[in-house]
């Protein structure tokens, strides 16, 4: 068993191994962070029209639509989906990245599966945060002479964004770990190349056969890599609640404790007013009784 287990770890002293697994680290990040951010360029747009378009029902319910029919069906089915009827641009039909033209055809269907997918996650976090940008926004908006789109876009978009930040950073570690699903179409990402060097881990080892403990070694090196990038992720999503926690909780424009401290400055004000008030009618009192 040991003789064994030493086998499947010398499959990791090879340079070429790690070459070909830091760069599916490094596809399964770009696939990522791409699908994430134009996740929010088009969860935006579907979350402003499902929240605001109520006079164009049309344009209301398609967003509806989209939003609801990508969020309760399986990642995976609109993989195979677009992997079968998604057509392929010219420039995604050549060789680059140094992968083939098939592979990086493979990668383009199965981004845009991702980028549907997430678009419709981060289009109701984007709409939550926008519920919580307070209706007197649009108001002050109109009275300082700016249109619908302008108070969009300076006033309401950035406040919205601000609250669901933390949301959208534990949405691209889900999205991190959903990339995985593209390991059933392609050889990409980390999990698909990790199965590759599995599935040909006989002429690595040196004992010309798969062992039991080349699964463990090499799939456990792809959780510790996910663990890594997302444990990081998570970390910094956590810090950012603590902050926002931390924060004073500001309303109708004012921290509550700058509102207390108004209340006892008005309280003593009044007790001021109440003192001098009393003292003058005192007074008063006095000289009319000695008259």
């Amino acid at each position: 068993m040991g003789d064994t287990l030493r086998a499947s770890f010398s499959i990791l002293e090879k340079e070429a191994i790690w070459i070909y697994i830091l760069r599916g680290v490094a596809f399964t990040l770009m696939i990522s962070v791409m699908a994430v951010a134009l996740g929010i360029l088009i969860g935006s747009v579907l979350a402003l029209v499902r929240n605001y378009c109520k006079k164009n029902f049309v344009l209301r319910w398609l967003a509806t639509a989209y939003i609801e029919i990508f969020r309760n069906t399986p990642l995976l089915l609109w993989i195979f989906i677009c992997l079968v009827f998604c057509p392929c641009p010219a420039v995604f039909s050549r060789k680059m990245l140094g992968l083939t033209s098939v592979e990086t055809k493979l990668l383009f269907k199965a981004a845009v599966a991702l980028i549907l997918f997430t678009s419709s996650v981060i289009a109701e976090i984007i709409r939550g945060g926008l519920n919580s940008v307070a209706a007197g926004q649009f108001e002050a908006g109109h009275s300082q002479g700016f249109n619908t789109v302008q108070i969009m876009i300076y006033i309401v978009l950035p406040q919205a964004f601000r609250s669901v930040v933390p949301t959208l950073l534990s949405q691209v570690i889900t999205t991190i770990k959903d990339s995985s699903y593209l390991a059933n179409v392609a050889t990409i990402e980390l999990m698909a190349r990790v199965k590759k060097i599995m599935s040909t881990a006989n002429m690595y080892n040196g004992t010309g056969t798969i062992n039991v403990s080349d699964v463990f070694v090499l799939f456990g090196l792809a959780a510790a890599i996910y663990f890594a990038i997302n444990f990081s992720l998570s970390c910094i999503v956590r810090a950012m609640q603590k902050k926002r926690a931390a924060a004073p909780v500001r309303q109708n424009g004012y921290t509550v404790e700058a509102k207390k401290i108004f209340a006892r400055g008005e309280l003593e004000l009044k007790d001021r007013i109440g003192n001098r008030v009393g003292a003058g009618i005192g007074t008063a009192v006095g000289i009319a009784e000695s008259k």
